[in-house]
């Protein structure tokens, strides 16, 4: 078994709405059929229990070890705690050749999964062992390691169930949610909104106090120090007992409470001088609280008790930590719920204030406190008070979070009870914590846990806004670019800042910022980051979904435009206008359910798209009394169509009319497949609630140039003669343009085309078949890349297709693009038409804009 080619799907794609990795897997013949294995299946089982039912082969009806890797990558990822839910394995026109997709919550697990899956099966070929648990632990750790955590995670759970999209930013806990200019950023628990400034002030627990003080909030007394003899010297002015902590700490490093005496002075004095500035206190006598404030309100408090440990009068107090961090919910670091407690020199010390040292077994009962400060992070654990939070302490933690200057604030409190106001209990707050910790609110040792997380994203987000822009995403074989082009122009119209992805590159608000082939998901992911995109239309290649899924979860149109047999099919295994047609439906399937999705009613095989969209669907055809688009009409469902000089969109008794005279882009309807083009634009600007008046002074303006949309259709005059330059590409692309061409007055039309090396060969060929019955000359290029084939093989496939041409009466071949453009032009005479199937783009309209330029400088001399 081989296994190869293994692709992170990150967005909807081919198989599932999941994030899914993909691998190409190829068996022997003895390996299609595990039953052909000798007690292979008993000794799977043997060393993976739990792997669970091996699914067939549909058509084969036999269970290949492609099969078992998917079902061994997916368990394994269960049994650590993943939630994972599909899996899948297909086969492919190549016998032996398995497509296996698994789901991934979190990309390495699932690729280590894949990893310890194949192990696991050459084990069991081979008869040798396998570590089942500690491949569920290394599974296990990297999940830990790898996923948010729970303050974070707790967030982006809260924004998921609100509908509102998300993207990881980092490896860390750095998360966008939202797309565009509708986005919101967070840094586990601190928003986008919280200022440097108020977490600087927070940092300085000296000049919180300060402020606090100002507010009317009870703090207690204390000071900076700047040595031993200076802290021993506050301690006797404040009057013993005190705390000491670092001036600038976190998650209670280098805290100590409860000095009674110089000699713990002088030790807690150097556990917080190693964190820097060091600030003494007033010990408050009481528990120890934390408060968590949401904007206006308090959402949470919670009771926080050290680590500790009670005596059983047999283990020692080693022994009895070790059977607490035998707890499933005590981790290392901030994963899990609890934190695992430490045997360290803090924990030693306080145990030998208690008489005690790790070895010493406590009496049954005996409470044996590890740390004095109650934080998480040092193994505390926390009891949920959230209501029994008297009024006055709610307000007394809200006025310490303003005063700092936070929306979101962990106002640390000490106090007998929260009951009662600070006042009355000479309690107080004793620290103000910008990014708070969530877990003892969401999770707490006891009690029940808060929607804390939800509390957060109802402060970032009004209620109804789930943060989206509207996606409009476009594909088909042919039209996808100009069609993208044309609606992200109608959109900017509206006064949208749009953001744009095609073939061509990645467009903000009209400017270019990237270039080259951007079609894929990780361009249009760029696009929904940028915080001044307030609509988005993105091209969606059959390549980027293939590769990597799509950019976003979903849509709020889909445009389809046509489905062909000239893209790219053979390649991955799409061999057939029906698989090409399974993939580009795609983006149709994740339509919003508010959403539409727009399709040719003319193309059968896109209109038969229309029953996998979750939204509404409308249909844009030509002709009228097409029966789909009757039937659609009649039902009082949106329908594009063509009557006589005007293009008609009608829902109901509700029509609009806009008269083709005034598109240019259609050269007065002249042009069949930019009308075509015209009308999915439409549809999809008038899904996406654009005005009408918008619409038609968008389609006025939209000038089919090499600037608006480089490579499609942009007719030029040279001396004369009629140029046009385009990127088609494809048999159903060249009759579109013929069907053009032919509407054009011209004495003598010639075509300079070359042929795309990753086609097929009947491709090639029909393209040439289809230009031999049109133009009176055809000179062939080669391109600048053959795309795997050899070299002058896709020039003889194209001259084979003009053997016989009915109206050909000159072919030449010219090694170079540019030459071949050039002997075109020299050869053009007034009242000539001839079209450029242009391959480096960019390259030739520059080179073609050139020579126009000289042309017409030549001329002026003359003149």
């Amino acid at each position: 078994m081989q296994v190869s080619r293994i692709r992170a799907l990150r967005g909807p794609n081919l198989w599932s709405r999941r994030t899914a990795l993909e691998a190409i897997v190829a068996c022997t013949a003895a390996e299609r059929c595990i039953d052909t294995l000798s007690g292979f299946e008993p000794r799977l089982r043997a060393l993976f229990p739990d792997i669970g039912v091996l699914r067939e082969t549909e058509q084969t009806g036999s269970i290949s070890l492609a099969h078992v890797l998917e079902a061994a990558a997916f368990e394994l990822q269960a049994a650590a705690g993943c939630p994972v839910t599909f899996s899948h394995t297909a086969t492919t026109v190549e016998p032996g050749t398995y497509q296996v997709i698994v789901e991934y919550s979190e990309e390495a697990v699932g690729r280590l999964a894949l990893e310890l899956a194949q192990a696991l099966i050459e084990a069991t070929l081979n008869s040798s062992t396998f570590d089942l648990q500690a491949a569920i632990a290394q599974l296990r750790e990297l999940d830990e390691d790898e996923r948010l955590g729970p303050s974070t995670g707790a967030i982006v759970d809260a924004a998921v169930a609100r509908d509102i999209p998300y993207r990881r930013l980092t490896k860390g806990s750095l998360v966008q949610l939202g797309w565009g200019s509708r986005q919101r950023r967070i840094q586990a628990a601190e928003l986008d909104a919280t200022s440097a400034v108020a977490e600087s002030i927070a940092q300085d627990k000296d000049l919180t106090k300060k402020l606090l003080r100002a507010a009317g909030v009870p703090v207690p007394l204390g000071r900076p120090v700047i040595s031993l003899d200076d802290a021993w010297q506050a301690a006797s002015e404040i009057g013993l007992p005190v705390v000491i902590k670092p001036q600038d700490g976190n998650q209670g490093k280098g805290v100590t409470v409860n000095i009674l005496t110089r000699e713990q002075l002088e030790t807690a004095y150097s556990a917080a001088a190693y964190y820097g500035e060091v600030m003494i206190e007033k010990f408050l006598p009481g528990c120890d609280f934390r408060l968590l404030v949401v904007g206006n309100k308090l959402v949470a408090a919670a009771r926080r008790e050290p680590p500790q440990v009670v005596g059983d009068g047999q283990h020692s107090v080693r022994e009895l930590i070790d059977i607490v961090n035998q707890d499933p919910r005590r981790g290392q670091g901030h994963a899990t719920s609890l934190t695992r407690v430490r045997l360290d020199d803090i924990a030693v010390a306080q145990l030998d204030a208690q008489g005690l040292s790790p070895e010493s077994v406590p009496l049954r009962g005996q409470r044996v406190i590890l740390r004095n400060n109650a934080n998480l992070s040092t193994g505390g654990t926390a009891t949920d008070v959230t209501d029994e939070v008297h009024p006055a302490v709610a307000a007394s933690a809200v006025a310490a979070a303003h005063m700092v200057g936070l929306d979101i604030c962990g106002v640390d409190v000490v106090c007998e009870s929260m009951r009662h106001p600070l006042e009355e209990q000479n309690g107080g707050v004793v620290e103000v914590n910008a990014a708070p910790g969530l877990r003892m609110h969401l999770s707490p040792s006891y009690g029940k846990g808060r929607a804390v997380g939800a509390a957060m994203i109802d402060e970032l987000f009004a209620a109804g806004d789930n943060g989206r822009v509207p996606v409009i995403a476009v594909t088909g074989t042919n039209g996808k670019t100009t069609t993208t082009r044309l609606i992200a122009h109608l959109l900017a119209a509206q006064g949208l800042r749009t953001g744009m992805t095609n073939t061509d590159g990645v467009y903000i608000n009209g400017r270019q910022t990237d270039s080259g082939d951007c079609s894929g998901p990780k361009s249009a992911r760029s696009v929904l980051m940028h915080p001044e995109v307030d609509a988005a239309v993105f091209e969606v290649a059959r390549g980027g979904v293939l590769r990597e899924g799509l950019g976003f979860d979903r849509c709020e149109v889909a445009v389809v435009t046509n489905i062909g047999s000239g893209d790219h099919l053979g390649l991955n295994y799409i061999t057939t206008v029906e698989d090409l047609a399974v993939l580009k439906r795609v983006i149709v399937q994740n339509v919003a359910p508010t959403g539409y999705a727009v399709l040719n009613a003319a193309d059968a095989i896109t209109a038969g798209m229309a029953s996998s969209c979750p939204g509404k669907v409308i249909l844009f055809a030509a002709d009228r009394q097409h029966p789909l688009m009757a039937t659609h009409r009649a039902q009082g469902k949106r329908t594009v169509y063509i009557d006589g000089p005007m293009l008609v969109a009608a829902e109901g008794a509700r029509v609009e009319r806009i008269a083709l005279a005034n598109v240019p882009l259609t050269r007065g309807g002249s042009i069949g497949f930019q009308v075509e083009n015209v009308m999915a634009a439409v549809a999809a600007a008038w899904a996406v609630h654009i005005h009408w008046d918008t619409i038609k002074s968008g389609l006025a303006s939209f000038v089919n140039d090499t600037h608006n949309a480089p490579g499609r259709f942009n007719v030029m005059d040279y001396a004369g003669a009629t140029v046009i330059a385009d990127y088609g590409h494809n048999p159903d692309a060249m009759q579109a343009l013929v069907a053009a061409v032919n509407a054009m007055p011209a004495q003598r039309r010639s075509v300079v085309i070359s042929g795309a090396g990753d086609r097929r060969d009947s491709d090639i060929t029909d393209q040439t078949v289809i230009l031999g019955a049109a133009f009176d000359e055809v000179i062939l290029y080669q391109d600048a890349a053959q795309r795997g084939r050899a070299d002058g093989e896709v020039m003889a496939l194209l001259r084979q297709g003009l053997q016989g041409a009915s109206r050909t009466e000159r072919i030449e071949e010219i090694r170079g693009e540019f030459l071949a453009i050039d002997a075109a032009l020299s050869r053009l005479q007034p009242g000539d038409l001839c079209l450029i199937l242009v391959d480096q783009v960019q390259e030739a309209l520059d080179h073609l804009a050139a020579r126009i330029k000289e042309s017409r400088e030549s001329l002026a001399l003359i003149g």
